[in-house]
């Protein structure tokens, strides 16, 4: 197998190096040759990745390599004006940005909640917004036990959602100094921002109906009702969301409690009692989603309320995008050794 990574030097795509070193997924011992993709003036750089020295090409100078995965994380514009060259060829093409999301034909996969949506057909792959994926994997199992009604929603939102852009800014308010360039409209230091991407005509922005839309088609449900407010926040890394959710059918909270336990990928901490409850600081670094906080919402029947917190260049973006390849990767293996 050849991988590429496309988007190499930027925040996700160091994430990716770290996950994939870490071979929790598959061990490196799978990839035969592996590709450091990122724009023009990059080309040359150098990149350690176990313990060697890669340089970094242009995505031009990657398709004439023919990997057989590319995970992109180069932003909307390079993924629809490149992600169909690399599928044009076979290759698989696992891509972290919002570009092909919603289209019909592209499945939008968290791996343990339809992972197994992904076989020879799926060429081009989609990765969810960070915020969705915690979301959604916070409620799947609950989702198939009482059947979701409506959620509302309100993020937290670290600054690396913003990249190398949104921690250089929040840094640089910290210690007094000017930012070289300003990801957000206001400081974001000691203050919080009520705003994630563009405003749409309706009021809502463009991270708020992310989590609308993506939701929706990750459950297949579109009579799902979801509102959302998305707010930046002076943290460095890990997304943290208050989410009420109301179901059609009643639940206990002791059995709610069991299902969030038991489901794949997430940890529940939650006790009152010795002040156990997840932060961004907890969730830092790992590749789970963090669950607390759960409580039923005693002003409307079958509603509770819970606190998720996630790592939101792991999960959220570069070790969801890693299981994906890592499904790719077992079910090409399988294939190849059933050939006699």
């Amino acid at each position: 197998m050849k991988l590429a990574i496309i988007g190499a030097t930027g925040l996700v795509g160091e994430t990716l190096l770290e996950v994939l070193s870490e071979e929790n997924y598959f061990p490196l011992s799978k990839i035969k040759e592996i590709f450091f993709v990122a724009s023009e003036k990059s080309k040359g750089k150098k990149l350690l990745f176990n313990g060697k020295y890669h340089e970094v090409m242009t995505i031009s100078d990657c398709l004439q390599k023919s990997p057989d995965i590319a995970i992109f994380s180069c932003g909307s514009e390079a993924s629809i004006s490149y992600a169909k060259e690399f599928t044009k060829m076979g290759c698989f093409v696992v891509d972290n940005s919002s570009a092909w999301r919603l289209h019909d034909d592209v499945p939008l996969v968290v791996p343990e909640i339809n992972g197994d949506c992904v076989n020879e057909n799926t060429k081009l792959i989609a990765n969810p917004n960070c915020s969705t994926i915690q979301m959604v994997l916070a409620l799947s199992e609950l989702h198939k036990h009482y059947k979701l009604k409506r959620i509302v929603v309100s993020t937290y939102q670290s600054v690396s959602g913003s990249g190398h852009k949104g921690l250089t800014q929040l840094s640089s308010e910290r210690q007094g100094i000017k930012p070289p360039a300003m990801a957000y409209p206001h400081t974001i230091d000691l203050n919080v921002i009520p705003q994630g991407g563009d405003f749409n005509k309706n009021g809502y922005t463009s991270e708020e109906e992310k989590l609308v839309n993506e939701t929706r088609k990750i459950f297949n449900d579109n009579n799902i009702q979801v509102s959302a407010t998305v707010v930046r926040v002076p943290v460095m890394v890990a997304h943290s969301e208050a989410i009420n959710a109301e179901f059609e059918r009643p639940f206990s909270l002791n059995e709610v409690k069991d299902i969030i336990s038991s489901s794949s990928g997430v940890i529940h901490s939650d006790c009152n009692d010795i002040n156990l409850y997840p932060t961004p600081l907890l969730a830092q670094g790992k590749d789970e989603v963090f669950v607390g906080r759960v409580r039923i919402d005693h002003t409307q029947p079958n509603t509770l309320n819970m606190w998720v917190v996630s790592d939101n260049l792991r999960k959220g973006a570069a070790t969801n995008a890693i299981q994906i390849a890592a499904i790719i990767i077992n079910k090409k293996m399988q294939k190849h050794e059933a050939i006699p």
